[in-house]
């Protein structure tokens, strides 16, 4: 089950909670707030977990792009020693090498940028998750300590 919906079904708990006459506190059941706090402590880690996953992949795409230079660097190096019998073999050789350099280089980047704004991306929604969920709890502990807007009197 998703964190955000654990919390607002334990924010409604809090809130719908009986109000305790002449106070501003509620009564809660104890057993509902710990059975949402264990299915939260069960989700946090699943969501943990991608998070981890997610820099795993990135690692291994930034490693596929270094092998994929490499890769590219020996084709250009390899072609380059072919082409070297004359001056202008050489010079052509020389600049088809650096062309093939420039575009492993460029394709390198480009993979290793697009790997890192994903993670980020997605550790940034983890990031936003992780916050809502620490301003619910805090809010549903502000309720229970009595910080709240005092109950309505009837």
């Amino acid at each position: 089950m998703d964190v955000l919906v654990l919390i607002d079904k334990l924010d409604d708990l809090v809130h719908n909670a009986k109000p305790m006459p002449l106070t501003d506190q509620v009564r809660v059941d104890k057993e509902e707030i710990y059975d949402l706090l264990d299915q939260m402590r069960a989700t946090i880690p699943e969501e943990i977990k991608q998070a981890r996953w997610i820099v795993k992949e990135r690692q291994e795409m930034l490693a596929e792009a270094r092998r994929e230079a490499e890769r590219i660097l020996k084709e250009a190096r390899e072609r380059q020693d072919r082409l070297v019998s004359e001056e202008e073999i050489t010079k052509q050789a020389e600049r088809a090498a650096e062309e093939i350099l420039d575009e492993a280089r460029a394709r390198e980047r480009e993979i290793r940028l697009g790997a890192e704004d994903y993670a980020d991306e997605i550790l940034n929604t983890l990031e936003v998750n992780l916050s809502k969920f620490i301003a619910a709890v805090q809010r549903g502990r502000d309720r229970l300590a009595g910080k709240d807007e005092p109950a309505e009197v009837a």
